[in-house]
């Protein structure tokens, strides 16, 4: 029963860090869940209450930031909420297109939405330019809060 759980959670960590990268998983919080059933397994000998409080804060706050900074980032350059919307979906589409697809899919959607909403083209590059800008943003402090989740685990239970 141990191992089946230990490898859950390693599935959930795994899972985790490939989601704080991908816009479809909820990478923080399958980090998350996975670092505390590690914990449990152990029975929070070694990683106890007070890491776990502040691992849960670092999630929270690494999935608050994601969505802070992609709308900071649209709002800066004047985007409407459908240059948002369209910026997220691109993301998502962009994931089957590899590293350049996660790069070009939230402005060609961001641009998209922008266009749907009747701005002409230039303000629809800005918006997508600001949108692209806030997603990536938003990815680069949920990927450095996920990494220091996972030092922080690995600090308090191996040293």
């Amino acid at each position: 029963m141990t191992a089946l759980v230990v490898i859950l959670a390693a599935v959930l960590v795994i899972a985790g860090l490939a989601g704080l990268v991908l816009p479809a998983l909820p990478g923080p919080l399958l980090l998350f869940a996975g670092l505390w059933m590690l914990a449990w397994v152990e029975g929070f000998v070694h990683v106890g209450t007070h890491t776990l409080i502040l691992l849960g804060g670092m999630a929270a706050l690494a999935m608050l930031a994601d969505f802070v900074a992609g709308a900071f980032g649209a709002r800066h350059y004047g985007a409407s909420p459908r240059s948002v919307a369209g910026a997220a979906l691109g993301a998502l589409v962009g994931i089957f297109f590899g590293l350049p697809g996660l790069i070009a899919g939230p402005f060609i959607g961001a641009l998209l939405g922008e266009l749907s909403a009747r701005r002409n083209l230039l303000a629809a590059g800005r918006a997508g330019w600001g949108a692209t800008l806030g997603l990536l943003l938003g990815t680069a402090v949920k990927v450095a809060l996920g990494l220091a989740m996972l030092a922080l685990f690995l600090g308090v239970r191996f040293l």
